[in-house]
């Protein structure tokens, strides 16, 4: 069975086992979870599902609102039904219990980049200031994120043994390779037609730029989270984030990167412009 087979079968038995209760609320259940992810017993399951309420309470959100202990009918044998505890996830602390369970099982695998991309997108669509914003104002909005986040793809980065300016740009074009289809950051940067002082990621429309937001957040849990040693390591984990998160945009039916349009307007122009419409108003 292909890789791309694989991660459809995934993706499908996690979107196969969603709840929707009735205010229209989606909803995951933890044994039925435990089983799509492989684990032989619940008990086995329980220490993810712990330290994925730890990942929740330490990101800042509230335990309650993601993680809701419940009684539940389940199946024991023979068609006999047992209420058993239970809990009630949300998306994303679907997201954090794939983040924490076994990376060596496969459905694990293709589930992390599956949740993540899934989670950031219900994010920007629950978020109605978000949705309200020009394609120019998401662009800044994304690419200043995603300045933040080099920053912190950066320091993981570092600590991983990617430590000079140059490694560094080594290890960047191995993520390009990944997401844009083997295209390096310099036939990216000739395909959108730049100068040699443009930057890459300020002639990208938003969509463009959150593939690459995935990419880099994605890479940076995986480099702390597998303790990547060596730059050769930490060049080739950030090569497969970003094949991953390519194969994770064909699954859902999205255009690759390399085939979206460049923008006419960089993001620095949109910036100047944002800056001096904020100085008239003072």
């Amino acid at each position: 069975m292909t890789n791309k087979h694989i991660a459809s079968q995934h993706h499908a038995t996690f979107e196969g086992i969603r709840h929707v209760d009735e205010d229209g609320n989606e909803f995951w259940l933890t044994r039925e979870l435990a089983k799509v992810l492989d684990y032989s017993e619940y008990r086995h399951f329980l220490p993810v599902i712990e330290r994925a309420r730890e990942a929740c309470k330490n990101s800042g959100q509230p335990v309650e609102n993601h993680f809701e202990d419940v009684l539940a009918m389940v199946e024991i044998g023979s068609g006999a039904l047992r209420e058993l505890p239970d809990i009630r996830l949300t998306r994303y602390a679907c997201y954090l219990i794939v983040q924490n369970g076994d990376p060596s099982k496969p459905v694990i695998a293709n589930g992390q980049t599956y949740f993540a991309m899934q989670t950031r997108r219900q994010e920007l669509a629950d978020d109605a200031k978000f949705s309200q914003l020009s394609e120019d104002e998401k662009r800044l909005a994304i690419r200043n994120e995603m300045a933040t986040h080099n920053k912190y793809l950066a320091a993981a980065a570092k600590d991983a043994g990617v430590e000079t300016p140059f490694d560094f740009a080594i290890f960047q074009d191995h993520g390009y390779r990944g997401l844009y289809g083997g295209l390096s950051a310099k036939e990216i940067h000739a395909r959108k037609g730049l100068k040699n002082s443009q930057r890459i990621l300020d002639h990208m429309g938003s969509t463009e730029l959150a593939a690459n937001l995935f990419r880099a957040t994605q890479t940076e849990e995986k480099l702390k989270r597998d303790e990547v040693s060596g730059k050769r390591q930490a060049n080739q984990t950030h090569f497969q984030v970003g094949q991953t998160v390519r194969k994770t945009i064909e699954e859902l039916g999205g255009t690759m990167p390399e085939a979206l349009p460049t923008p006419g307007t960089s993001i620095k122009k949109i910036e100047t412009a944002a800056k001096k419409l904020e100085q008239k108003k003072t």
